[in-house]
């Protein structure tokens, strides 16, 4: 049910603004307030050798090592998802910091967390010499800690079955929103020097200027 915030005017009521109007107002406002001082606030600069893209509303970091992002392009939208090519060194987990990066503004509305949807494409080559058998994302709005059901951030929780999640080189997918926001690949495999993408949207209720995107390459157990 939505309910309509009225006022009195000349005698008469009218329709000012919807109670979902207001949450969005609300969560543009706090989006660009983010966005807005995120330069004073940053707890964790990139280190000198490492390079920050910039891709529509938002900044993607290789700061905490493992892997290089070597290019980026895209607004975020669905019909022009930000595209990230990246290196993986390893098949231990890395953690890319992904920022506001701007106020919200015109034509910025669509491919932020604020407003709508942020749409991602990974394409991943493997640099780590070993095959990959699962490939698993987990999001985190404080680092190291997990991002739960209640927090807002997620893998487009609103969604039980979404078209955008796809991989080339993996069949299947699974989803957990509880005790943590992970998404993971199944049934593929990636060589060694091969790539592989994988697209899928991120959406949050209550957005933050600075959150983690962990990747974790899964490898045969011995």
């Amino acid at each position: 049910m939505v309910h309509t915030l009225v006022m009195e005017e000349f005698g008469r009521r009218r329709p000012v603004m919807t109670a979902a109007g207001a949450l969005r107002a609300v969560a543009v406002f706090m989006f660009c307030l983010f966005a807005a001082f995120s330069s004073a606030m940053t707890p964790t600069e990139p280190a000198d050798n490492k390079t920050v893209w910039r891709a529509g509303n938002y900044s993607f970091s290789d700061e905490m090592g493992g892997f290089t992002i070597r290019a980026i392009s895209g607004r975020g939208t669905r019909a022009d998802p930000i595209v990230i090519e990246e290196e993986l060194y390893s098949a231990s987990p890395v953690t890319m910091v992904i920022r506001a990066a701007g106020a919200v503004s015109g034509e910025g509305i669509d491919g932020n967390l604020a407003t709508s949807a942020l749409y991602l494409k990974l394409v991943v080559l493997n640099a780590s010499g070993q095959s990959w058998i699962e490939f698993e994302f987990e999001l985190q709005e404080i680092l190291h800690h997990a991002s739960v059901f209640g927090d807002g951030l997620s893998f487009d929780q609103r969604r039980e079955n979404s078209d955008r999640i796809t991989s080339t080189a993996f069949a299947q997918f699974s989803r957990d929103f509880e005790p943590y926001d992970r998404l993971r690949f199944i049934e593929g495999k990636v060589d060694p020097r091969e790539t592989a993408d994988f697209e899928f949207a991120l959406t949050d209720f209550t957005p933050r200027w600075e959150f983690f995107l962990v990747q974790d390459p899964r490898i045969p157990s011995s």
